[in-house]
């Protein structure tokens, strides 16, 4: 998988976080304590991802970017209404504890009831469904490093990666029954527009016409 260099993804959001083309050695860098992140998180007009002591502030999205999040949001949370899992939105932060990585998805859905970082309710632990709208400047970061993070998170089932500019959806499963061969994940891909996405962890299908609902230029 191709990673987009951090760079293209992030903007500074203090004088002591700096991308990390600016800072030239391990040495250099100014590190925050995860509480200080907790704390700006809180008061920040935008999105913060922190991972190993960095902060990175997220960029905002476009329109169809938006609109593809509620989308999904809307059609999952009437679905799985009078079921165990529970939607939520990008405002969920997710902590992987294998990286020291908080982070932040479009939408995720959980099994049952959630399962909080100790006793933080605005960290959690249990997706087992993760849902990213792509962005040129996001894209290769969510296929490759970010991506890496999730898998190491045991809960994960399957992952949505959605094109904003075309009906075209990357669906990740874990492959459950080769687990003796180690951390396998399957590919399939859906580019038209009467096409399903199963989604076996939830019992359910998904439209890709749901999902590409009034987005304007996708017909």
């Amino acid at each position: 998988m191709v990673v987009t260099p951090i760079t293209d993804r992030v903007k500074p959001i203090s004088p002591q976080i700096a991308p990390i083309a600016e800072q030239e050695t391990h040495q250099n860098k100014t590190f925050v304590t995860l509480d200080e992140y907790r704390s700006l998180s809180e008061t920040a007009d935008e999105r913060l991802e922190y991972c190993n002591g960095e902060i990175f502030a997220m960029s905002g999205g476009s329109h169809p970017h938006s609109r593809i999040a509620v989308n999904i949001i809307i059609f999952l949370g009437i679905t799985l209404r009078d079921t165990d899992f529970q939607v939520c939105n990008g405002d969920m932060r997710i902590w992987i504890p294998e990286f020291q990585c908080g982070t932040y998805a479009d939408a995720l859905v959980i099994s049952g009831e959630p399962e909080f970082n100790d006793t933080r309710t605005d960290e959690i632990l249990n997706p087992v469904l993760v849902v990213e709208v792509l962005s040129p400047s996001t894209q290769g970061y969510d296929r490759g490093e970010k991506f890496r993070k999730y898998r190491s998170v045991a809960s994960l089932s399957e992952y949505l990666l959605i094109s904003q500019s075309e009906p075209y959806i990357e669906h990740y499963s874990r492959d459950i029954s080769k687990s003796d061969n180690g951390d396998i994940w399957q590919l399939q891909i859906s580019d038209r527009l009467n096409q399903k996405i199963t989604l076996s962890s939830l019992n359910i299908e998904v439209p890709l016409a749901e999902i590409y609902r009034r987005i304007a230029g996708i017909s």
